[in-house]
């Protein structure tokens, strides 16, 4: 396979350039992962008959590989970055693919473990890919337009379950097979399609965890703790404690990526326009509202339109998470870009290894409580938000960098 730099790649038609690559593989993963998420919740209460304790572990043995994403780094030390996220991203369709041809918890763990190695270790090198090949100051609002990228697919895959799920008496099985096969389809055409792109500052090979990145390095844990309650439990309260059957939850996650395909660009340009520090200290206060009133949910009996309302406002604020990615690309050393996406994704994971397992319990006694800890998260990453300087670069990580410039030499 042919390698070429960035600057050279400029002479390839459109659909052949790097950014082309990234809109392709953003529209790619969803098509698998979107789907499996949307029949998710019913087919292991319907097939597996699970309960809130069975959900939580599932979702911890399917964050274990984030967890793991630091082992990356071994891999970029045989693989180039750009083959290891596509071969990644074949497995995570592959793994969906095969979902539904084992209705059991033994069989649904093994096979959530084989797709999450695709999803987390695709995710870790995508980003660094990302952030390699994007301009920093277009960077925001590209990631917005990729994000978009990434909502259109996945709308076109909810239109057809809504549309055909009881039309055509679809099963698990026929989805699955559909969806993950289309993924793992055009991530092998993009292995041979194109060329292997050189970026201009060589990645590190090893292990890089450095002291001034700290700030990133927690607001990182918090999101993966916070964003962990809602992707576990917010669509499964919504069938459990509404009753909403397949179609009627993929039309709620329909709903909401038509929200996210308008906003997600609008929201990149805000980043771009507002700075880093703005957007997260906006989406933390929105989060932390957004979680108080799901636990108000269960405490004072309000319904179902307000649970599907905060569940489309929760994802819109969730896409002003890319300025955390912008943010460490103007701290970062450019040789730090893939190790440190690798570490991130592991810190990102630390809690969501237990955390599903440990408030599967909490839910089964006091589902409330469990958002209400979500909506404490939300307010701790806020006040981590509040160090962030109204210009991040290197050397300027935090208002303290900023402050002990400030002071006058002894």
């Amino acid at each position: 396979m042919k390698t070429m730099t960035l600057s050279e790649a400029q002479s390839l038609p459109r659909w052949r350039r790097p950014v082309a690559l990234l809109f392709l593989m953003a529209a790619a993963m969803p098509v698998a992962f979107a789907t499996w998420s949307a029949l998710l919740n019913n087919f292991v209460i319907e097939v597996a008959e699970f309960d809130g304790s069975d959900i939580g572990w599932l979702h911890t043995v399917r964050e274990i590989p984030g967890f793991f994403a630091i082992g990356v780094i071994v891999l970029l030390m045989l693989f180039r970055e750009q083959v290891l996220g596509l071969v990644a991203l074949c497995l995570l369709g592959v793994a969906t693919a095969l979902t539904a041809q084992f209705p059991s918890l033994g069989g649904i763990l093994t096979i959530t473990m084989l797709s999450s190695i695709g999803f987390h270790y695709y995710e870790t090198v995508n980003q660094s890919l990302q952030l390699q090949w994007l301009d920093k100051q277009r960077a925001p609002q590209t990631l917005g337009w990729i994000i978009a990228a990434g909502s259109g697919a996945t709308f076109l895959a909810y239109v057809l379950i809504v549309l055909t799920w009881e039309a055509l008496g679809l099963s698990y099985s026929v989805v699955y097979w559909v969806s993950g096969g289309l993924t793992a389809a055009v991530a092998v055409f993009c292995l041979f399609a194109y060329p292997q792109f050189e970026s201009p500052n060589p990645q590190l090979k090893s292990f890089v965890l450095r002291r001034r990145y700290w700030l990133y390095y927690a607001l990182q844990f918090m999101s993966g703790a916070r964003r962990q309650i809602f992707v576990v439990f917010a669509g499964f309260m919504m069938v459990e404690k509404f009753g909403f059957a397949v179609h009627e939850i993929t039309a709620l996650f329909l709903i909401t990526l038509i929200a996210n395909m308008v906003s997600a660009p609008l929201v990149g340009r805000a980043v771009g326009v507002f700075g880093e520090r703005n957007a997260l200290v906006f989406e933390y206060i929105g989060l932390a509202a957004i979680f108080f009133l799901y636990g108000g949910l269960y405490y004072f009996g309000w319904g179902v339109v307000l649970a599907a309302a905060l569940y489309v406002f929760n994802h819109i604020f969730f896409s002003l998470a890319l300025a955390l990615k912008t943010y460490f690309q103007k701290i970062a050393d450019p040789g730090d870009i893939a190790p440190t996406a690798a570490v991130a994704f592991t810190i990102n994971h630390i809690a969501a290894v237990f955390l599903p397992a440990l408030l599967g319990y909490l839910w089964l006694t006091s589902p409330g409580l469990v958002f209400l800890a979500a909506a404490g998260m939300a307010l701790v990453s806020l006040t981590l938000a509040l160090m962030i300087p109204r210009h991040p670069e290197a050397g300027n990580e935090t208002i303290f960098a900023h402050l002990r410039r400030a002071q006058p030499a002894e």
